[in-house]
């Protein structure tokens, strides 16, 4: 009789939370035998680009490949700093370490630079006494080498801004956008000036930040991914069919396959779309349940500018300076997520990059440029770290030998300007017979690439 009581109480309590439901004064029910027939809401897990992005399958090559990209974009910032400075080719380590939070480093500026010493030449000031820094000649080298291909390389690059040009909305695009990824097309500084000002036949300048298309060039008008299906059908034998409108597709190792996946990637292969060159249709992606064939366009877009630039990756907040231009009305982040056989989305060194996995083996570009030779021997010499090569032993040969002028000097009586000068000069002399084709191969970071 009491249980029945019990039960009945509990029955009534539901029942005024149901009909009442902003009634707190209510007390709570606890968890026991009497009132399991109260009903729990089962809350869907949440799917939405973020949880996606955590839980992706993992590429461990191209991971390592961001970071030590990273490294090295901080170290050409503080050779960018360095280069600015009008009073000599060396700053001391005390004005260095002021230039941490602006090159974005989360360790002292004495340690990074002690850790690198192939890039960072660290001596003794012979007047001051204090420790400065300078570039070594090495890297300095390969930094000039790197500009002497750009500048050569106007005319590939005036190309690249025709293709992009061609492929956006009403063939305009905004130089802030081209700006943004001005190193990953390989574009000069300054290429409003010595690109789209010099080659007035094909660009032409409608505002202060905005480039227009003055014509087309037909043979502009196949993107690089027809190359690859072009291979397939005569090497594999496949079907028109089956290659006219398919993307290669590399999933990362551990990538798993869901039941029906095969099927569906299967039909979205084949599914035709209007190609980047071909249509100035804007693409809109999710505004009534999406629409495959302009999502589709939308990947192809992508896929093609990743195409054009020199190490086939991006920032993806700078790829979504596009979307308007090429009008692009999707959340690009969850479109590249969707396709992860075709891109790869690395969130090391605090930014979000996207990368073309077809273009790459092993953390290798399987098929590199001039300039990306020249960024990877950059990379290599970061990565030699405080490996003792016999560069290195040489150079502290030089500064020991510095070091006994300095106290010949000084028991000799001779003036500052006669002993300073020719220590520079001898520090001068070492960079100088450096020569960047000597670079240690520090390739084994990527598995023998």
């Amino acid at each position: 009789m009491n249980l029945s009581k019990i039960s009945k109480h509990h029955f009534l309590l539901q029942f005024r939370i149901h009909i009442n439901p902003q009634e707190t004064n209510l007390p709570k029910i606890p968890f026991g035998p009497f009132n399991l027939f109260i009903q729990r809401r089962w809350k869907k897990p949440a799917n939405t680009a973020q949880t996606r992005l955590e839980s992706r399958t993992i590429d461990s090559k191209l991971n390592k490949l961001t970071t030590y990209l990273k490294k090295l974009k901080t170290i050409l910032k503080i050779y960018e700093l360095m280069s600015n400075r009008k009073r000599g080719p060396f700053v001391s380590l005390q004005l260095m370490s002021r230039w941490t939070n602006i090159v974005g480093l989360n360790v002292g500026m004495g340690e990074f630079v002690h850790k690198h010493p192939h890039v960072f030449d660290v001596f003794t000031h012979p007047v001051r006494r204090n420790l400065c820094c300078r570039i070594s000649g090495k890297f300095k080298g390969l930094v000039s080498e790197e500009e002497g291909l750009v500048k050569d390389c106007e005319l590939e690059c005036a190309k690249r801004v025709k293709r992009l040009l061609m492929m956006s909305k009403n063939g305009r695009l905004h130089v802030h956008a081209l700006r943004l990824i001005r190193r990953e097309l390989g574009l000069p500084e300054d290429f409003r000036e010595s690109v789209l000002g010099k080659y007035k036949e094909d660009f032409r300048l409608v505002d202060l930040e905005i480039v227009e298309l003055v014509d087309k060039d037909e043979n502009f008008g196949v993107a690089e991914v027809e190359k690859w299906r072009e291979k397939e059908y005569r090497e594999k034998w496949l079907s028109e069919f089956e290659t006219k409108f398919a993307f290669p597709i590399n999933f990362p190792t551990g990538f798993k396959i869901e039941r029906g996946f095969r099927e569906k990637l299967k039909n979205w292969q084949m599914l035709p779309y209007l190609k980047p060159y071909e249509g100035n249709e804007v693409v809109q992606v999710g505004a009534c349940g999406g629409n495959n064939r302009y999502e589709k366009r939308a990947v192809a877009m992508i896929h093609e500018l990743l195409s054009l630039t020199v190490e086939k990756m991006v920032e993806v907040e700078r790829l979504a300076h596009f979307k308007k231009d090429f009008g692009m009305e999707v959340n690009v982040r969850e479109l590249l997520l969707k396709n992860p056989g075709i891109f790869y989305i690395s969130t090391k060194g605090s930014t979000h990059t996207v990368i073309l996995r077809e273009a790459y083996s092993k953390g290798c570009l399987i098929e590199p440029n001039p300039i990306y030779v020249v960024r990877r021997k950059m990379l290599d010499l970061v990565l030699l770290g405080c490996r003792n090569t016999r560069e290195l032993q040489a150079e502290e040969e030089i500064k020991k030998g510095s070091d006994s002028l300095i106290r010949k000097a000084f028991a000799g009586n001779t003036t500052v300007g006669e002993w300073v000068v020719p220590i520079l000069e001898s520090f001068d002399n070492v960079n100088d017979h450096d020569d960047p084709a000597e670079i240690i191969d520090a390739s084994e970071e990527f598995d023998g690439c």
